[in-house]
């Protein structure tokens, strides 16, 4: 084995998680005979002795945040430590390449990249296009315990979360997604007895929840109920969510009904939004009567179905906005929707398959490399002006503390006024003791 701490990975965030993302790359390091220390600077402390012994740092970025965080991380990994490698693993690393390879890393690894950062740290030569791996189970015995994460909130009480993955990449190509511009449609499976084995250490490191944290856990559904029949069989009081799209669970509602009974607490799926010509536009497969199919197709289920939402975008208006205030805010959906969700909007990066699309060109300025993003403006100033609004409600009131549902009415009556209307119903304030859908604690989705 190599000295300890010369490679060293980084996370900065994964959803509140325990960070998969460096997870795996550590097994992958250690079946090559290579040791890797981690550093999860999400619920860890800067560690100067790791960064000065390092020869290699690798540093996950699954998702924006991450990107933004792990840029300020990178230079001042860079400032002690001038003569370290610098690297950048996961989707948004490749999305931003030409921004990262400018005098920030020394190099960007995404897809399934694994063997290719086993080839640089070697320092041979290496294929750094997605290809079929051969998974370990992940390596978790350096990162902080799962008591130090998202955890799942139900019933009062508050119940440690593990998070695997039983695939990855996607089938699907819907436009604002970071992953088709990295797969271009693939889909990798991983082997069902990598996937238990790193349940059952994870249940024995205190998880009493299982997040899969598949783009779409029902890209492959066979594999999918194979997992759950075997995870409930092994622990039946391991409950578990997951994320599909809404089509999928159209398309598969005879499975919805064996989810509930082997322990699903929730469903993700990425409804982005209630206009058909914004769902279009994004072509993401579905329509609004497809959503309000698949809440009551989920609810007729037992299942507790939990949105995702895009509200901003070129496309939506201040009446379809209203219009999905009206469904969060709704009896049926209240305590199924976080505020936040309420709150954003479209990010385009360098890559994005939106670029080559007439439909984004009017709205669309220039890239902004620091920003990893497209500028864009929408066609009503009033949109613009309400998403600063509502992004400032929504961070005063989760500081605060506010009920979630209490936080909706009142995004409700504040576009209600932008667009020149009346909001009689009064901000809600819900009895706390009332019945609340399971959630984990963290917020963020995707």
């Amino acid at each position: 084995m190599t000295t300890r701490g010369t490679i060293l990975l980084m996370s900065c965030y994964e959803l509140g998680h325990q960070p998969l993302g460096i997870a795996w790359p550590k097994a992958f390091l250690a079946r090559a005979g290579l040791e890797a220390d981690t550093l999860d600077l999400a619920v860890e402390p800067w560690d100067d002795a790791k960064i000065r012994r390092a020869t290699l740092v690798a540093i996950a970025v699954p998702m924006h945040t991450a990107l933004r965080l792990g840029v300020h991380a990178a230079r001042r990994v860079r400032r002690q430590n001038p003569h370290c490698r610098i690297v950048f693993l996961g989707l948004y690393a490749v999305l931003n390449a030409a921004y990262l390879l400018d005098g920030i890393a020394d190099e960007v690894f995404g897809g399934e990249f694994e063997e290719a950062l086993v080839a640089y740290a070697r320092r041979t030569t290496y294929d750094a296009r997605p290809a079929k791996l051969q998974f370990p189970v992940p390596s978790r015995e350096t990162l902080p315990s799962l008591s130090r994460y998202a955890k799942l909130r139900r019933n009062g009480a508050e119940i440690p979360a593990g998070y695997v993955a039983a695939s990855r990449g996607c089938l699907h190509h819907c436009l604002h997604c970071p992953i088709p511009p990295v797969y271009h449609g693939r889909f990798f499976i991983v082997p069902q007895h990598v996937v238990l084995e790193d349940i059952r250490r994870l249940v024995a490191a205190g998880a009493g929840h299982i997040t899969f944290g598949d783009p779409d856990f029902l890209n492959g559904p066979g594999h999918a109920l194979r997992l759950v029949r075997a995870l409930h069989a092994e622990f039946p009081r391991v409950t578990y969510d997951f994320t599909a799209k809404i089509t999928h669970l159209l398309r598969h509602r005879a499975l919805l009904g064996e989810f509930a009974a082997t322990g699903c607490a929730f469903i993700v799926s990425a409804v982005e939004s209630l206009s058909d010509v914004v769902l279009r536009n994004l072509e993401k497969g579905h329509t609004r009567a497809d959503v309000f199919e698949a809440f009551a197709l989920a609810r007729a289920a037992g299942l507790v179905l939990r949105p995702s939402l895009l509200p901003f975008t070129p496309w939506e208006t201040l009446d379809s906005y209203l219009e999905l205030l009206d469904f969060a805010d709704s009896p049926d959906l209240l305590d199924q929707i976080d505020p936040v969700q309420l709150t954003i909007r479209l990010l385009i990066p360098p890559g994005s398959a939106l670029l080559g699309r007439p439909a984004i060109q009017p709205f669309l300025a220039a890239l902004e490399p620091a920003a990893f993003g497209y500028r864009w403006t929408h066609p009503d100033p009033r949109m613009d002006a309400l998403h600063a609004e509502v992004t400032g409600l929504v961070t005063a009131a989760t500081q605060d503390g506010e009920d979630p549902a209490a936080t909706i009415a009142r995004l409700h009556r504040l576009a209600a006024r932008r667009a020149g209307r009346a909001y009689t119903a009064g901000v809600r304030l819900p009895p706390p003791e009332r019945p609340i859908p399971a959630r984990l604690t963290e917020p963020w989705f995707c």
